[in-house]
């Protein structure tokens, strides 16, 4: 029996809870949060249809895109809308920021491609309520075309892919605008098919946003109410907050927004930072103060203008106008549910991982298809359960043992107890931050082999990890283990007919929720 190693050699160092990290390349963290930022800006547009009497001319002074995969006619009940945020250094008539500008947004000069930021916002037909439900962008998906991949760089993969076949066609090795154009297209495609695969549900309409229009729109509105749990000082980001109740405008609310460093959950604990920035922001838009002031509705318009691209088919002051009797305490700010927030990649990429069935469950009680107790409709029909697959072979199965308590020899003494029964053993490893609780990770659903090895150790939770290779299952062995058990039966026995996963703490599964209605500002970490 070999050693227990030191660490897992195939898990990076910066975990996604919160811990403390080394710092990444110099200008991804700032990018990543003006990304968020600027969506958290027109989101409060489109939920609140701020300042009808100025939209007159609005439509054709917005950019639009064509030629993109929206609407599915309303047929699910409600009009869904995807919020992308991108990294561009122009504004969305493609004119160069000012240095005043780069400087206000706090940005360097690399050019960024990934969406780091997107939002499904769903609203039933009748217009009565909206939902922003984020999508973290971890969340690993898998695409038709690019294959496997974070959300966050599928629009990026599809955007290279296409210009990597427009150079191999070109005479002359060269691209043109046309070339461009259509790479753009096909990014924004990959993006709304990934979300679509996730969440069940097809975007009816697109909004992409640059950076200056979050800090242009909450100056506008004179800065805005947040409060935090304790004082906050973490220089990657720029936050350097008091506790309580304070206001915040300009690149200080940048930087409140971008903050996921020292935070308990990393970038789902940012998830709430930015919805509860976008509750208070959403209740500002929709107060006498904001709604009566010309100069203030100039201003928010102006920031939609300048940062503002939608899908060429959307008659955004129509969508406006059916909003503007929404109530604050209608506009909700909701989160995914996710399996994991510390599986990776074979190449130790830190991922999140999600249940697509779970997500579209989710989704969908936000639709306008809800029964009289507020939950969403059963789809028709049910799905089928995998068909049992054939005895598991414990010989052609690799279980590597990760022990994440302070009992020395652990991995080892579960290992050998697996190893009886015939498995093959693979890595004994140590590693105190790899998980909260036991379970057992599969490469796949439905994995016969790790439901077997569950089965053998007392009916551990399953769930699944992309990352793990063929043939080969992980047990994580946390302080609520209390086997090893289990008979060798229990190998031919094993059954996935449903595919369950290790559960989150509290601290993680429980996302809180906002609305944009009451007088209370929210206390957020």
């Amino acid at each position: 029996m070999s050693a227990e190693q030191s660490s897992a050699p195939h898990r990076a160092p910066d975990r996604a809870r919160g811990r403390k990290r080394t710092a990444p390349a110099s200008g991804l963290p700032s990018r990543i949060g003006r990304i968020i930022a600027s969506v958290v800006a027109v989101l409060c547009l489109v939920v609140t249809g701020i300042g009808w009497s100025l939209f007159n001319g609005l439509n054709s002074d917005l950019s639009s895109a064509g030629g993109l995969d929206v609407g599915d006619g309303g047929l699910d009940g409600a009009v869904d809308i995807l919020l992308v945020g991108t990294d561009n250094r122009t504004d969305a008539q493609g004119n160069p920021l000012s240095p005043e500008e780069l400087a206000m947004i706090r940005t360097g000069e690399e050019e960024g491609e990934n969406t780091d930021t997107i939002l499904l916002v769903r609203i039933p037909e009748d217009g009565s309520s909206a939902t922003a439900v984020s999508i973290p962008r971890d969340v690993y998906v898998e695409t038709s075309s690019v294959g496997p991949s974070k959300i966050n760089g599928v629009y990026s993969a599809y955007k290279d892919a296409s210009l990597a076949k427009a150079m191999e066609s070109s005479s002359d090795g060269s691209l043109t605008e046309e070339d461009h154009r259509e790479a753009i297209q096909q990014g924004r495609n990959g993006l709304i098919g990934a979300v679509e695969d996730l969440t069940g549900v097809r975007a009816d309409h697109y909004a992409e946003i640059g950076l200056l229009g979050f800090v242009l729109m909450t100056d506008a509105v004179g800065g805005v109410p947040v409060c935090l749990n304790e004082d906050v000082n973490e220089p990657l980001s720029g936050a350097n907050f008091h506790a309580g109740v304070q206001t915040i405008s300009g690149s200080d609310a940048l930087s409140f927004v971008r903050q996921r460093h020292n935070l308990p959950a990393g970038d789902l604990d940012r998830i709430v930072r930015q919805q509860a920035f976008m509750s208070q922001l959403v209740k500002q838009i929709l107060s006498a103060g904001t709604l009566t002031d010309p100069t203030k509705l100039t201003n928010l318009v102006d920031a939609a203008r300048r940062s503002f691209t939608i899908d060429e088919n959307w008659d955004f002051v129509d969508f406006a106008l059916k909003l503007k009797d929404i109530s604050g305490g209608n506009v909700r700010f909701e989160t995914i549910p996710v399996t994991s927030i510390d599986s990776y990649t074979e190449w130790g990429e830190s991922i999140v991982t999600a249940d697509p069935e779970q997500v579209s469950e989710f989704v969908a009680g936000f639709a306008s298809g809800k029964d009289d107790d507020g939950t969403a409709e059963a789809p028709a029909g049910e799905a089928e359960s995998p068909t049992t697959p054939p005895g598991v072979e414990p010989e052609s199965v690799t279980v590597t043992v990760v022990n994440t308590t302070a009992i020395d020899g652990l991995a080892g003494r579960v290992s050998g107890s697996l190893s009886e029964l015939g498995f093959v053993q693979g890595d004994l490893l140590t590693d105190p931050a790899a998980a909260y609780t036991s379970h057992v990770a599969a490469p796949s659903a439905g994995d016969a082999a790790a439901f077997a090895v569950a089965d053998a150790l007392g009916g551990l939770p399953v769930q699944v990890d992309p990352a793990i290779p063929q043939g080969s299952v992980r047990v994580v062995l946390a302080e609520d283990y209390s086997g090893p058990a289990g008979e060798a039966s229990a190998v031919e026995s094993a059954s996935p007919e449903t595919t369950t996963y290790a559960p989150l703490p509290p601290s993680i599964a429980e996302r809180p929720t906002f609305d944009a209605g009451g007088t209370d500002v929210p206390c957020v970490n």
